[in-house]
């Protein structure tokens, strides 16, 4: 089955919608952003999230006992890393590292390989963003490409493109944020019918 994250959880009602759906993982923005949230925020957030949810903490050029903290009082599951951090500062952690690659070419896919964690999120390449930007990369760039750690597929993933993205890269996990929003908010409907097509089409991929 295809792993389900839903990135750039804000409200309250953005977690009961998490909830409702059973996703896999809930991801909680902490660069800036206008998804961001700061530490406090994100505590009250966590503490109304099914515990069968995994956290992700998402974070850009974060110093690494920064992240710590975050960890600690939110009991992170995974910390996402989308700058240009240093992984060998950040394995230390208590927690599964996932280090984001923006793709615009095939190099930026065979640099994903030098990377030793857990999992490699790949995401579109847009000049000066780190991500969330709803932009899609070209998916035959990783489409058979085979690496030591989990692919989690992210950029401008949405209910109409995210069966093909399954198909050709046969991802670990899929993240979604804007692909599930209208007006900038989180849309029920949107994601009902996202989580959906992943569990009709991915049941079978992994």
């Amino acid at each position: 089955m295809v792993r389900i994250k839903v990135c750039g959880l804000k409200r309250d009602v953005d977690i009961s919608y998490v909830n409702e759906l059973k996703v896999d993982y809930a991801g909680f923005v902490f660069a800036k952003s206008r998804r961001q949230v700061s530490l406090e925020e994100a505590k009250k957030l966590v503490d109304k999230l099914d515990s069968g949810i995994k956290r992700v903490g998402v974070f850009v050029n974060e110093r690494a006992y920064e992240i710590q903290k975050a960890v600690e009082v939110l009991s992170l599951d995974i910390v996402q890393l989308h700058g240009e951090e240093d992984l060998g500062e950040y394995l230390g952690l208590d927690v599964d590292i996932w280090k984001a690659v923006r793709v615009s070419c095939k190099e930026d896919v065979e640099r994903a390989r030098l990377y030793k964690c857990p999992g490699v999120l790949f995401d579109a390449f847009v000049e000066g963003m780190y991500g969330g930007t709803g932009k899609v990369f070209d998916f035959g760039l990783i489409e058979k490409e085979e690496l030591n750690s989990k692919v989690i597929l992210a950029g401008g993933l949405n209910c109409n493109n995210v069966s093909l993205a399954i198909e050709r890269v046969k991802p670990y996990a899929v993240d979604v944020s804007s692909g599930v929003e209208t007006e900038g908010v989180k849309d029920f409907d949107k994601m009902k019918e996202f989580v959906k097509r992943v569990r009709e089409y991915g049941k079978n991929i992994i």
